[in-house]
């Protein structure tokens, strides 16, 4: 845990990318494999389960450290971030603990879930009572379910493959499922991860995906690309990305966050493909009602009603049909696919589905155009389509991983995004670097129809906190400061001054939202000095954006 603990600081103190990489290849070369295996889980984007409820923590850190509760409150206001506060406040320790990350993980954090309010108050004396400052904290982060660490997969990648002299592509693809938190990280599996490479790793795979190659956002204009007929162009859906993997007699299906989904997708899970096949696509809901354009999948929320369910009844499945729509063929009979050309993998992906014919299985048509300016006029018609733009596609293009451009490239063409202007009316300090800033906000528009009293209302529909540099982020904290109103716990209500354009990519209605009103991914796109919140927009604006939101 002490280790662990360094390396978490060392990684949070810096913003430098060789030095974090440094800590990184120190940690791993030194660390057991058990406890590694763990670091690597966690840093790679793994998520810890909160073993203990928010408010048990607070109650027992303030009475562990015989403060008021008043005056734990006004600490944590102060530092802003709930673990920070618990760190610095309790009494130093009278003993020291040598218990690896592993154990901690394991043995002492995983048995508080659901243990009796005794149990965990007894539990963390004791473990409060060995720890240093910085261990208190990281316990802390574990403990309650809000680790979070500046560092990217990417660079925990090369970090193991430098110590394993291991290629980082191979280190990615072992990687992938790594994170899922069904299966819990073991020593023997680390020493997997930063083995010398074997002769039969391939056919070992099991149920495991590979990396997921990305497209970056395309800024230029599309011309600078060369040739048309060099690209493979697409509809970019707004779905869930994932991989189909059969293998073993079964199928597995994993979205790009790693998280295996195979359950929330019976319809998908059930299709017969051949023995060695992985598909690369997008989950939507797509009921094929009369009359309905041929390009007309439900919007993101439909599919999010799945998403969020475990467990799916035949009623919803009947409700919200789930297709894949494939647009890469990974593996076939076995065979790894993704050093062969775009344009190969495409021909045999659409022999594939036109020999297999599942309704359930849809091949992502290609967008066919005599040049650059008529496909920037079909892309202008997506969110009639219900799509968010082009996927361009060179067609020499090899299937890469993550985000490359050494062995070709995929851009998204997406088209702008929605914009209102909207009024900040809440404020919350955010985490790690910025946990004495407030850089999460909520946006309201204003209600045109009125209250009670016939005045105007403001309305919250968005939270945001990207979109702003550090130094309008300073500016806009201290305004907040001298505007506040009242404080709800960590939050901060202040007085309506401040109007800032918020984009967004979707917009549907939500009876679970207090306007009526749910957008997907909001940002701040800048803030309107020149705007007065008079000047913000209405509730009626953002219900006039429904109808161009595609089909319903």
């Amino acid at each position: 845990m002490r280790e662990f603990a360094r390396l978490y600081a060392e990684l949070d103190e810096t913003t430098a990318t060789s030095r974090k990489l440094e800590a990184l290849q120190a940690y791993f070369g030194s660390a057991a494999p058990q406890n590694a295996a763990w670091a690597v889980y966690f840093l790679a984007g793994g998520k810890p389960r909160q073993a203990v409820p928010v408010k048990l923590l607070r109650q027992y850190a303030t009475e562990f450290a015989g403060l008021d509760e008043w005056l734990f409150d006004e600490c944590y206001h102060a530092v802003g971030d709930l673990a920070e506060t618990i760190a610095h406040i309790l009494p130093a320790p009278r003993r020291r603990s040598d218990v690896g990350l592993a154990e901690w993980v394991e043995q002492r954090i995983a048995p508080l879930r659901g243990a009796a309010p005794e149990t965990i108050r007894d539990a963390l004396f004791g473990y409060w009572d060995e720890l240093e400052t910085r261990e208190r904290f990281l316990l802390a982060k574990l403990i309650g379910g809000g680790f979070r660490v500046g560092v990217s997969r990417l660079l925990v990648t090369r970090a193991l493959s430098a110590i394993a002299s291991v290629d980082s592509k191979l280190v990615a693809q072992r990687l992938m499922g790594w994170t899922d938190g069904r299966v819990s990280p073991t020593a023997q599996g680390f020493l997997q991860l930063v083995s010398a490479q074997s002769a039969d790793e391939h056919a070992q795979r099991g149920g495991q995906p590979y990396p997921f190659f990305l497209a970056h956002q395309l800024q230029a204009a599309p011309e600078s690309l060369g040739a048309l007929e060099d690209w493979q162009v697409e509809w970019k859906y707004d779905g869930m990305r994932a991989q189909l993997v059969s293998r073993e007699g079964k199928n597995w299906l994993w979205s790009r966050g790693e998280d295996l989904i195979t359950d929330r997708f019976p319809e998908l899970a059930a299709l017969r493909l051949p023995e060695g096949t992985v598909l690369d696509g997008e989950i939507l809901i797509w009921r094929g009602a009369a009359g309905a354009p041929a390009l007309a999948p439900a919007p993101f929320a439909e599919l999010q009603k799945r998403i969020t369910r475990k467990t799916v009844s035949a009623r919803m499945q009947g409700e919200l049909p789930a297709v894949l729509v494939a647009y890469d063929l990974l593996e076939l009979d076995g065979a790894d696919l993704r050093g062969q050309p775009q344009r190969q993998r495409r021909a045999l992906l659409e022999q594939l589905v036109a020999r297999l014919d599942l309704p359930q299985l849809r091949l992502s048509p290609l967008v066919q155009a005599a040049s650059w300016e008529e496909l920037a006029r079909m892309r202008a018609e997506s969110r009639a389509r219900g799509v968010e733009g082009l996927m361009l596609k060179a067609a020499a293009a090899q299937y890469g991983v993550g985000r490359t451009k050494d062995i070709g490239t995929w851009w998204k063409w997406k088209i702008d995004p929605y914009s209102v202007d909207a009024v900040l009316i809440y404020a919350q300090a955010g985490h790690g670097r910025r946990a004495s800033l407030y850089t999460d906000y909520t946006f309201a528009v204003w209600d045109g129809e009125g209250g009670a009293d016939g005045a105007r209302q403001l309305v919250p529909f968005a939270k945001a906190y990207s979109g702003l540099t550090d130094a309008e982020i300073a500016q806009v904290d201290n305004a907040i400061r001298r505007t506040t109103i009242e404080k709800f716990g960590p939050v901060r209500s202040v007085k309506p001054s401040m109007v800032f354009e918020i984009g967004f990519e979707g917009i549907a209605l939500s009876p679970r939202h207090k306007s009526g009103i749910a957008v997907r991914f909001p940002r701040i796109l800048r803030r309107r000095d020149d705007k007065t919140i008079d000047d913000a927009d209405t509730l009626e604006t953002l219900k006039g954006l429904l109808g161009g939101s595609g089909p319903a």
